[in-house]
């Protein structure tokens, strides 16, 4: 005898993102923020000054890309549950992508999956990593490989909060918004090319220009089963050196910015992109001090490790590479030896 369940229907996910002033925020249940001592220390004032609710808990994490494990996430929800948090509850998440990327993995586990919304102080988070769902941590085989799709109930971008942001900080988040442009709008790019986001106004812009970009692509692929896998560009090689350098020596956008390098170089090889696109998309990245080589020690085994990324299979490896600016291409078809090649390029001497 068989049996079926229909659960068959339609969720709707939607949610605000808002660009501007922090307005004020009411709640009527318990609210927990997850914050770190930096973030807190700059602009938790600012935050409380604006929230309204039944009660509100401070969780604090320790801050870096090296606490977003399984083991700060036991703590967060040791934290929730000690603060009697239920599932009419809200979580916070109020910092960079780690704590976005912790914030949202804890509440889509605590009792089973609770609201949270993100609240950006980063350029990186606010241009990426705060829409669009994605949570998790990382394990000693790689970056963000155990994870939920959960996505917030409201982001709040206040470019404000990046006035007390360190130049590698910003130059981190510059890498993910020339990211969008290189694979999705080409005349965005160009105006990358001729504007400082240094001006507040141009920083607005591009804000708001890379999360239209972001939303867009998300709200065709939620779950990353095509388009959304183009927002990748640059983070295969990416990956594969914050997993060698165990996340403490680059920023997660430095390696994205040395990641596009090599697939720069990689579509130039395979006939996607020109070499004088591929120089006009570095040109920008180091206009922000972005680092632009990595040197490998072992081109093996970066090679070997690219098969522990999320879109790999046993035996092939998938690819993000620009077909010029403003258009991407998804592949498993270039072959290891000129994989290996490029990555000689950069491989330093063993003398």
């Amino acid at each position: 005898m068989t049996f079926s369940i229909n659960l068959k229907r339609v969720v709707d996910n939607s949610y605000p993102i808002h660009i501007g002033t922090l307005p004020e925020l009411c709640f009527e249940g318990k609210v927990a923020i997850l914050t770190n001592p930096k973030v807190s220390g700059l602009h938790l004032h600012t935050l409380l000054s604006h929230l309204k609710a039944k009660e509100v808990y401070i969780i604090t994490i320790p801050d870096g890309e090296q606490y977003k494990n399984m083991e700060t996430i036991g703590f967060i929800l040791d934290r929730m549950f000690d603060h009697r948090l239920n599932r009419k509850s809200l979580l916070i998440a109020f910092g960079g992508g780690v704590i976005g990327d912790l914030g949202g993995f804890a509440a889509s586990l605590f009792n089973r999956g609770i609201d949270f919304i993100q609240i950006p102080t980063t350029l990186l988070a606010q241009v990426d990593s705060s829409v669009g769902g994605k949570t998790g941590v990382n394990n000693r085989y790689g970056k963000n490989l155990i994870g939920t799709f959960h996505q917030p109930k409201a982001v709040y971008i206040d470019p404000s909060f990046l006035s007390t942001l360190p130049e590698r900080e910003f130059g981190a988040g510059v890498a993910e918004v020339v990211k969008m442009a290189v694979t999705f709008n080409r005349e965005f790019f160009e105006w990358l090319e001729a504007n400082d986001l240094r001006d507040a106004d141009n920083l607005q812009y591009a804000i708001k220009m890379a999360v239209e970009t972001k939303a867009r692509v998300v709200e065709e692929d939620e779950k990353e089963q095509a388009l959304r896998a183009a927002l990748n560009y640059g983070h295969t090689f990416g990956h594969v050196m914050e997993n060698e350098t165990k996340y403490e020596i680059y920023l997660h956008g430095e390696t994205v910015a040395m990641g596009m390098v090599m697939a720069n170089d990689l579509a130039c090889v395979s006939g996607m992109m020109s070499v004088e696109e591929a120089e006009r998309v570095k040109a920008v990245l180091a206009r922000y001090n972005l680092p632009l080589t990595y040197p490998v020690a072992d081109v093996e085994k970066f090679y070997q490790t690219f098969f522990l990324d999320k879109k790999s299979s046993d035996s092939t490896i998938t690819f993000v590479l620009p077909r010029g600016i403003g258009d991407v291409k998804i592949t498993d078809e270039i072959d290891a030896k000129t994989v290996k090649t490029i990555l000689s390029k950069y491989e330093v001497s063993r003398s």
